[in-house]
């Protein structure tokens, strides 16, 4: 991928970042403080875990892909995950973070943006191309928590158009 190629493909996968940021506020902003422990398997997380990783493991992508590496430290992650007293707690860290993250990916240079970064040995891409693997590791976990949300005493916010929840009753 060639630098030109290369901001056109972050401004795109930027662009629908932005897009779906709001979703995941919602998302996010539906998650009962009460609740928050429920889990649909042994094996899952608890709402509250999905809901602190989202928002957490978002940013991380965002900072890693910026950096042009992608460094995990499990005892950071548990510090920023711990450092959330309740759900609005996140959401004002998202509501922040993720567009601040977002604009400093937007000024990269299109070199920056060809460079190729290694995921753990797994998978090399262009950073252009990490940001919108990063958005589809949002989706999916936005995806899970909002699966959660009835159980957890709350409702499923619009996501892609109206929920169950928030459609008008019919007559």
């Amino acid at each position: 991928m060639n630098a030109e190629n290369a901001t056109v493909v972050a401004n795109a996968m930027i662009s629908l970042w932005q897009g779906e940021a709001p979703a995941t506020l919602r998302v996010l902003s539906a998650v009962p403080d009460d609740g928050r422990d429920y889990t649909p398997h042994g094996k899952s997380r608890t709402g509250w875990q999905l809901t602190t990783h989202l928002a957490t493991a978002d940013l991380w992508f965002l900072d890693c892909i910026r950096k042009g590496a992608f460094n995990w430290d499990p005892e950071a992650a548990k510090q920023a995950e711990a450092s959330f007293g309740n759900a609005r707690d996140v959401v004002k860290f998202y509501e922040t973070a993720i567009p601040t993250a977002l604009d400093l990916l937007g000024k990269m240079s299109g070199e920056e943006l060809a460079q190729s970064v290694d995921f753990f040995g797994m998978m090399q891409m262009p950073r252009a191309q990490w940001i919108g693997f990063a958005n589809n590791h949002s989706i999916h976990h936005r995806g899970q928590l909002s699966s959660y949300l009835r159980n957890m005493g709350s409702k499923v916010p619009d996501i892609y158009g109206a929920s169950a929840d928030s459609e008008a009753p019919s007559a």
